[in-house]
């Protein structure tokens, strides 16, 4: 059976780096006999240049009836003047909204052959394989009332509300210790327990739920201690689950361990294991439309795509033997070259479909 891929390259350096990922899924289906079905439509600032809406009902209504959902980024300076609800990351944030993507996961892989492009000693991240699953349609980005007033003294505020719900909690919890099941059963679910009463529930609904999943080893870490373990000791942990607002951190602290951001791909799933698929890196203007951008990261989405939410795990291995055998070959992006000679992003793609090919 076909599967259909709604394919969005949104803003910045979104276009140049999907234009590779639809290359390598064109390989597939050449090479290797992956039956999908691409269709492109704008998101973010892109679409509210075309449709003055940064989520158009077309783009929500095609990602609906689609098996899955590739993304670029959003975003982008010009943007920032305008209303909060017409800017670029409003129509992100409303397609996991309406999508109920409500479980990140967020993978911070080392490749070996990056090991110095890392900040931190190669022996402290040598074989680094950490999953971060972040909860992604609660907490304080989504949570009312919120706004920004004006109090009686003539002083502004600004006020944003956290809140879970305990069926909120229920659901990424099983989603984190069902991705540890498949790993290495150690689970640790980072909040702030001592000072909110919201991490406090977190913590009793985790607690609750391992009761369902003996075999997983279940931790509880703060998390300025998790941001500080990241750095110190991040081979400590296998799986780490949290909050909307912390995982959104962690997991850029995470990247910066593997060498680059623009290495980590991210997965955001529904209750069945529908998918959004988008690199980690946001949209980067100030290196937009200069093909200099590493496409790799939206290359393993594309990976996380066919293994989560198409079943395609050979598909999915290929592409990831691809990436390996393209590192191993010397080339190197612009951000992972270490002061090296650097290879564009077109050229970075062009390598991956060679190793697919051969």
């Amino acid at each position: 059976m076909t599967a259909k891929i709604a394919i969005l390259p949104g803003d910045g350096i979104g276009p140049e780096i999907v234009a590779e990922a639809v290359k390598v899924l064109d390989c597939l289906q050449q090479e290797h006999g992956l039956e999908v079905e691409m269709e492109t439509a704008n998101i973010g600032g892109a679409a509210y240049d075309e449709s003055g809406s940064p989520l158009p009902p077309a783009t929500l209504a095609l990602c609906q009836a689609a098996d899955a959902v590739l993304l670029g980024a959003v975003g982008g300076p010009q943007y920032d003047g305008l209303e909060r609800d017409l800017r670029p990351e409003r129509g992100l944030l409303g397609l996991r909204s309406e999508l109920q993507l409500f479980s990140n996961l967020r993978p911070a892989i080392l490749y070996p052959q990056l090991a110095n492009a890392s900040s931190l000693k190669p022996e402290i991240v040598s074989g680094l394989d950490i999953m971060i699953v972040r909860e992604l349609t609660g907490g304080i980005y989504f949570g009312q009332p919120r706004g920004i007033r004006e109090l009686d003294n003539g002083e502004r505020q600004g006020y944003n509300t956290l809140v879970y719900a305990e069926h909120e909690i229920e659901r990424i919890a099983r989603s984190a210790f069902e991705v540890a099941m498949k790993r290495n059963k150690k689970l640790c679910s980072v909040d702030k327990a001592n000072v909110l009463e919201v991490s406090e529930l977190w913590r009793e609904v985790m607690i609750r739920v391992s009761s369902e999943y003996p075999e997983v080893e279940l931790s509880h870490m703060y998390v300025d201690n998790a941001s500080m373990q990241l750095v110190k000791w991040p081979k400590q942990f296998d799986v780490i689950v949290t909050k909307n607002m912390f995982g959104d951190i962690l997991s850029d602290t995470a990247a910066m361990l593997t060498g680059s951001i623009g290495m980590l791909p991210s997965a955001s799933l529904d209750q069945n294991g529908k998918g959004m698929y988008e690199p980690i890196h946001g949209s980067a203007p100030d290196i937009a439309g200069r093909n200099t951008a590493n496409p790799l990261a939206t290359i393993l989405s594309v990976a996380m795509m066919l293994r989560y939410s198409l079943g395609q795990h050979e598909s999915a291995e290929l592409i990831e033997q691809a990436v390996s055998e393209v590192l191993e070959q010397g080339l190197r992006t612009q951000d992972i070259a270490d002061g090296g000679s650097s290879v564009s992003t077109r050229e970075m793609g062009d390598a991956v479909v060679r190793a697919l090919t051969n």
